[in-house]
């Protein structure tokens, strides 16, 4: 029989709020640049690119996870957002529970963490090694101590939650590639004292690794916890409903809009999606006979936030966020395609050519500006375009012609070519003056998915 472990000593230990000291680790630890718009690792540019992976802890095991982590590497991926409590009743694959008695002021340890050893190996331990292989793959784990539905259901607390955090912070505070993520699918403006009681306490132990909140669908951390102490940066959920599931006047699609928002709140804080509609999830998550979201809506959503100023964006595939596995009676959202097989989803594979291209240029300096484009559409016909001193980038999701204006950046002449979110691949345009308007008209037919990003550059010798 598993002993229960205490934590009587670690709480001792938390009084004085003593922060822990980072480790060695194979990858640096993350910061918010000068201009506080976007991260850093060990002081350079650092895009995230995010993927969902929320049950991981409770439904794979180490080889399988293993596999996992391996896979997403190699597709580009550098962030993984999971749950560390799902529900007050988790356990990770070999039946460990998290907590004694659904408590989250009572975590569960054993003596030991070999795996071999019948009883010996507990959900923390898992954590403590699913953390070190992520490390090894070079990839950050962003982790949400809580979901809502736990503080909703009052099972995480007031008067538990700094015990709980304590217990976070001094088990994974020296951990340089922990992020974490408050909330959880849950209403920033519900149990604002627990959240603010957990992110206060985490932070305190560990003020080195970065912290903000996850909301519930079609919200942002921004409108209630934007100024909190605790809140390193933004994260918005834009969700998984349609223009036709929403009112007019709703955000529904428009990703944009959020990071818009943000970016014009003061203080500046960096902004990101953390969940946009899933690949292969159905519109509206619970309605009945709605079609699913595609890859072209992925990257949709990844180009919209990113050219809007997001630092990154985090990709979420339905039947990969819940490992899914065939047959199994916790399937949500008409899951159908066993995890590992979903782990290569076109848009899990396309995501990467936002990084490619993001990363090529100076990231620090890019900023949205609409003002590049003439007469801009609304929904799937609007183009989202940013731009840096010596480039500029347009992103239309349909492959419609549209007007740019010129004279934004830098040189009398610039290079103009088209980059396909699709491949990857070049198309030149040729040399045209940086003067006066321009019209484009990207390769293919004007169709939904037929997307494009136009390129220009200054290639003259800044000297």
């Amino acid at each position: 029989m598993m002993r229960r472990g205490s934590i009587i000593s670690a709480l001792l230990a938390g009084l004085l709020c003593a922060p822990a000291a980072l480790a060695n680790e194979p990858v640096a630890p993350l910061s918010i640049s000068d201009n506080q718009r976007f991260l850093e690792a060990g002081g350079k540019p650092f895009f995230w690119m995010g993927d969902t992976a929320w049950l991981l802890l409770s439904r794979l095991n180490r080889e399988e996870t293993e596999h996992y982590l391996a896979t997403r590497q190699a597709q580009g991926f550098n962030v993984v957002q999971v749950m560390i409590l799902h529900t007050a009743q988790m356990e990770s694959r070999n039946g460990s529970p998290a907590l004694v008695d659904g408590d989250p002021g009572r975590p569960y340890t054993t003596p030991g963490a070999d795996p071999a050893k019948q009883g010996e190996y507990d959900y923390w331990d898992h954590l403590d090694w699913v953390v070190e292989r992520a490390a090894a793959h070079g990839m950050y784990l962003a982790m949400v101590p809580a979901w809502g539905d736990i503080a909703d259901q009052r099972a995480l607390n007031f008067e538990n939650a700094s015990v709980y955090g304590r217990f976070l912070a001094q088990r994974y505070g020296d951990k340089s590639n922990v992020i974490w993520l408050n909330g959880g699918d849950t209403r920033a403006e519900n149990r604002t004292k627990v959240w603010e009681e957990l992110g206060t306490t985490i932070k305190c132990i560990a003020p080195d690794q970065l912290m903000t909140f996850h909301p519930i669908g079609r919200t942002a951390s921004s409108w209630q916890y934007h100024e909190a102490p605790w809140l390193d940066f933004n994260m918005f959920q834009s969700g998984h409903r349609s223009y036709a599931q929403e009112g007019p006047h709703a955000r529904a699609e428009d990703n944009w809009r959020y990071v818009a928002e943000d970016w014009a709140r003061a203080p500046i804080k960096p902004t990101i999606d953390g969940e946009p509609s899933y690949e292969n999830i159905p519109h509206g998550l619970h309605e009945e006979n709605q079609p699913r979201w595609q890859a072209e809506d992925a990257r949709r959503y990844a180009w919209w936030a990113v050219m809007a100023g997001a630092f990154g964006h985090t990709y979420g595939e339905n039947n990969v966020m819940q490992m899914y596995v065939v047959g199994a009676p916790t399937a949500n959202f008409e899951a159908d395609t066993r995890w590992d097989k979903a782990l290569l989803a076109p848009g899990a594979l396309q995501m990467n050519h936002l990084r490619a291209l993001i990363e090529a240029y100076p990231m620090l300096e890019r900023v949205p500006d609409q003002s590049l484009i003439v007469n801009n559409g609304t929904r799937y016909d609007r183009v989202l375009a940013s731009r840096g001193e010596r480039y500029a980038f347009a992103y239309s999701y349909t492959g419609a012609p549209f007007t740019v204006a010129l004279g934004r950046i830098a040189g009398d002449m610039l290079r103009a070519r088209w980059y396909s979110p699709r491949d990857g691949g070049w198309r030149d345009i040729g040399a045209i003056d940086n003067s006066g308007t321009h019209r484009f008209d990207p390769p293919g037919a004007t169709a939904p998915g037929n997307d494009w990003v136009l390129v220009l550059d200054n290639t003259e010798d800044p000297s």
